[in-house]
């Protein structure tokens, strides 16, 4: 009884060994993670150029003020 070698003899073949599609095993569903509060989360978001540039006319800190406006808006439509 002769075994196959557990290598492919051809270089050739033992390339197309490497990049055989692998089988992808399924993990189950995925399990969605709540945010933590008051965590910040980097995002991109598209504004006017005039919206953009009223908040940044007060130098560093822009970000946290768009956030604070949007918190406020977030506020007063519940």
């Amino acid at each position: 009884m002769t075994q196959t070698p557990s290598r492919p003899a051809n270089p050739l073949d033992a390339a197309e060994a490497l990049f055989k599609p692998v089988k992808k095993v399924a993990a189950g569903p995925a399990v969605e993670r709540r945010a933590l509060p008051n965590v910040k989360e980097p995002v991109s978001l598209k504004l006017d150029s005039d919206v953009l540039a009223y908040f940044q006319a007060d130098g560093p800190g822009w970000q946290e003020r768009i956030n604070d406006a949007l918190r406020v808006a977030m506020k007063d439509n519940p």
